[in-house]
């Protein structure tokens, strides 16, 4: 073959080559790996968080085989060097790396007062862990650290996503706790200290949303390794040029400053709870029941779980004294129905589940064979309407189980409906007023635990001897009382079926503090020994107009015409006017 002709075919093979090329259709390139994280894990005196704490970490929605886990523990009186063991033993085979840090001995520190007092030595170690926790980060080639403190729950599982995708240097998604506190500042002093400003509370109550500059974030927050300026930041030792007290949140503080790197706090969605800080002189026990109320909150709009890789005894459960708890709740309502269970196992309180009447399922011939008339003339003071059959079941509802007391004999029930939420400490204060009650030989019949105050005028009485108790006036909600037999009967005894009234309408009649005379006059007599809690000990899950609110008994039909359906609430009243929400949050401080 000539040099022409070989010239001639490789020019034909490479036009060839170029046709065929031209007809293929690109690839797509392969999706991008997750960055790498490690979470630092940082553990003292936390037997009674670990569970929730690490079901919330195995619940993040993130590639576990891109998460580090490098946890500590020192300094316990309890079993948490055990319990985090379990967890790390059972769960690291998920992980990409695990780095596992126990100190068994000393159990307290030298110059602390008790397992809650932040000694030097105990905010020097801290800070030399966090260090250690940061340093291993960036050996591992982590892109980024969350820290996480032992008793902060991150129920938002797609918070580290949310965290990233806002680009910051060092962010922390702002946490929620039963007060004003949370995990950053707005402001900060000459010294280093908190300074209170105007900025924070929209922010810490979602009147503001975004991201926003703070000087100081701590207990959980995100800190992207890439960025060249946090080469700089460092927990220990404390920068060259700090004056300020030897804290640790301030000296991480102080290092980010000097570095350059500004902190931010986000709150554009719920991303988890954290406790309110205990005074030095307390104990873990106070700790202990003070995480129990961050758990119930949590678990008011959150399932959260223990984890599964760790094993957890139920806590035992008892009834406060009360012959029965009873626990009202629709069967189809299973939701509020798992989360109320899962709540009162946490509180260590059983209860006994009534299966309330449906009024959906109410039908005309239903309430014909029970005798069940409205009572004449009446009119719901907020939208003028009549009663409605969601009505007429929550008031069967309470009164199977008033049946139910005289029935059985019992002395002394708590009622509770499926859509409250707990105060701090509720078991051991309920207990206590319980047993004031009774060392004073107190004649009553009934205690709200939970209501609405509808009469605001004048101050209710004290009752003598009994402390946080007083003489009920009118009120709203049938969320939670004690009822003793005496009472029982006498709520049955008013045959109320043929005259039927909204319960928490009835209940004021029937201790004659209703400011309708009208409808007292269908009752006699009115003698029921009414009391209430005081400060209250419960409260609605939701308020009207909240996420998450809806009621059963307001969004239903009228009493005798299954075709005209309701959807009115109790918001607003012409007359008595509205209650704020539990122990408003604006008179509550954030540290």
């Amino acid at each position: 073959m000539s040099n022409v002709e070989r010239m001639e075919g490789d020019k034909e093979l490479w036009t060839t080559l170029v046709a065929h090329v031209q007809e293929l259709n690109p690839v797509p390139e392969s999706s991008l790996l997750k960055p790498k994280v490690m979470i630092a894990i940082l553990a003292r005196n936390s037997a009674h968080s670990l569970p929730y704490y690490l079901g919330c970490i195995d619940s993040l929605d993130y590639p576990k085989d891109r998460i580090a886990i490098w946890a500590a523990t020192d300094h316990n009186v309890d079993n948490t060097t055990s319990m985090l063991r379990e967890w790390l033993k059972n769960s690291q085979s998920r992980y990409h790396y695990v780095e596992w840090r126990p100190m068994e001995e000393p159990r307290s520190y030298t110059d602390e007062w008790g397992p809650k007092h932040w000694a030097p030595s105990r905010f020097n170690h801290v800070m030399k862990l966090r260090q250690a926790a940061l340093k291993a980060a960036r050996e591992r080639w982590a892109d980024y650290i969350l820290f996480v403190d032992s008793d902060n729950l991150l129920t938002n599982p797609r918070v580290l996503d949310l965290m990233m995708a806002e680009n910051f240097t060092l962010v922390a998604p702002m946490l929620d706790s039963r007060s004003l506190y949370s995990n950053f500042w707005c402001g900060i002093t000459p010294q280093g200290y908190y300074k209170r400003t105007p900025d924070y509370q929209p922010i810490r109550e979602w009147k503001r949303l975004g991201c926003f500059m703070v000087p100081m974030v701590h207990s959980t927050f995100l800190m992207d390794l890439r960025r060249s300026a946090t080469l700089d930041m460092a927990f220990h030792p404390p920068h060259p040029d700090y004056s300020w007290a030897f804290d640790d949140i301030m000296v991480f503080a102080f290092s980010a400053r000097q570095a350059g790197v500004q902190m931010y706090v986000c709150n554009r969605e719920h991303y988890g709870f954290l406790p309110v800080p205990l005074k030095a002189q307390q104990s873990v026990e106070d700790e202990e029941e003070s995480f129990t109320h961050t758990i119930t909150e949590a678990m008011i709009d959150h399932n959260i779980k223990p984890s599964e890789f760790l094993f957890t005894p139920r806590k035992s459960q008892d009834k406060m004294g009360f012959d029965e708890i009873f626990l009202i709740n629709l069967k189809r309502r299973l939701d509020r129905r798992e989360r109320m269970l899962n709540t009162m196992a946490v509180l260590g309180l059983e209860a006994t589940l009534v299966d309330a009447v449906d009024g959906k399922a109410l039908n005309t011939s239903h309430l014909q064979a029970l005798g069940i008339e409205m009572m004449p003339g009446y009119k719901d003071p907020y939208s003028d309407r009549v009663l409605t059959r969601g009505e007429i079941g929550c008031f069967l509802s309470h009164h199977f189980t008033w049946k139910q007391v005289v029935e059985r004999r019992l002395q002394h029930v708590l009622v509770l409906e499926d859509d409250v939420r707990f105060e701090p400490q509720f078991k051991k204060r309920l207990q206590t007023i319980m047993e004031d009650v009774e060392k004073a030989q107190l004649n009553w019949d009934l205690i709200y635990v939970g209501r609405k105050r509808m009469q605001v005028a004048q101050p209710e009485v004290s009752v003598e001897g009994v402390n946080n108790l007083v003489e009920a006036d009118y009120s709203y909600w049938t969320l939670g009382y004690a009822l003793s037999q005496q009472g029982a009967k006498k709520l049955l005894a008013a045959l109320p079926f043929g005259k039927m009234l909204p319960v928490d309408e009835f209940l004021p009649v029937m201790f004659n503090k209703h400011p309708n005379t009208a409808y007292m006059s269908h009752f006699d007599p009115r003698d029921l020994r009414a009391f209430s809690v005081e400060p209250l000990l419960l409260y609605p899950t939701h308020y009207t107009g909240e996420p998450g609110y809806f009621s059963d008994t307001e969004t239903s039909t009228i009493w005798d015409d299954e075709a005209t359906s309701t959807d009115w609430d109790r918001q607003y009243n012409s007359v008595t006017g509205d209650t704020p929400p539990p122990a408003s949050r604006a008179s509550r401080d954030e540290l």
